[in-house]
């Protein structure tokens, strides 16, 4: 373990924790998964969860590895949720199984928040024998102090964050940031890019940003948020609530996610249809020029 070491005397509250160790993947696989219930019910819901995040990584083409040597690397971002923590532990097991060949890095960032619990995550992961990165960077300060308390902290928030994590991403030789959003997640983005920002479009499996560099991955983006939670909860995961934008009430996406519940309750299989026509579009029916030649669209028999 490497001391924890301030990057910058100006930012007292900046410091990196990290390890050094290399991934032993048998090792960290059984000690990820010791204590998992051995119900049948968990291991469906297991399996699903594996199978899921599989076809995605190989429909989507995630793993950019060129061979065992020359693997890709993957930098793994844990919140201390209940989704991140499934999400590595389903590349454990996709790593055991052979799978992917990406190498994993776990990494944290703490936002400096009231109360937040340091020690949770280290101890975890050390227990995994998994190498990681802890980043302290104190943006909690940064959002509350810009944003009146009845605004909603989640753009600043994770536009903060996602920059953060591009440069951690760059300092550790990572190609993709890999993030724990899974099928709710994509379906109420969408919405609330249909409601509110009058466009068609959610969160991609695969993202490369701006600049070129980064990739940004979602293997979990086919699976159910669900099946995650009956997941995290048979694997009694240290859970570390968030208190910054989960701590704020009537956020348009918890209204998003209230109504996709009640669809699916009164309307049971409504949520798969949607994820089956997020990967199912028709630009011919739609009405963007840009993506469809419209203007070019003639009739191919000739009636003289």
């Amino acid at each position: 373990m490497l001391p924890e070491t301030a990057l910058n005397d100006d930012m007292p509250t900046r410091t990196i924790r990290s390890t050094v160790r290399k991934l032993d993947v048998e090792r960290s696989f059984r000690a990820a998964f010791a204590n998992a219930p051995d119900g049948v019910t968990f291991k469906k819901t297991r399996k699903r969860l594996v199978r899921q995040a599989l076809e995605t990584i190989q429909t989507y083409g995630l793993d950019t590895s060129k061979s065992s040597t020359e693997p890709a690397r993957w930098l793994i971002c844990l919140s201390g949720g209940k989704d991140s923590y499934a999400l590595l532990s389903i590349l454990l097991e996709l790593k055991y199984l052979g799978a992917i060949q990406a190498e994993i890095l776990a990494c944290n960032l703490d936002q400096v928040q009231p109360g937040f619990p340091k020690e949770i995550l280290p101890n975890y992961l050390d227990g995994l024998e998994v190498p990681y990165r802890i980043e302290t960077e104190d943006t909690y300060s940064i959002v509350t102090d810009k944003l009146p308390a009845q605004k909603t902290y989640c753009a600043l928030c994770s536009r903060l964050r996602r920059g953060i994590l591009y440069r951690i991403a760059r300092e550790e030789k990572c190609d993709a940031i890999v993030l724990g959003h899974h099928l709710d997640d994509a379906l109420e983005t969408f919405f609330m890019n249909l409601f509110h920002g009058g466009r068609l479009a959610a969160m991609p499996p695969k993202l490369l940003n701006d600049e070129g560099d980064v990739m940004v991955l979602r293997p979990l983006i086919r699976s159910e948020e669900a099946d995650i939670e009956k997941f995290a909860t048979g694997m009694n995961y240290p859970i570390i609530p968030c208190t910054l934008c989960g701590s704020q009430d009537g956020l348009q996406r918890m209204l998003m996610k209230d109504m996709l519940t009640t669809w699916e309750k009164n309307n049971p299989g409504r949520k798969a249809k949607m994820a089956h026509a997020l990967s199912h579009a028709r630009p011919s029916h739609l009405h963007d020029a840009s993506i469809f030649g419209f203007n070019e669209l003639l009739p191919t028999i000739d009636k003289s």
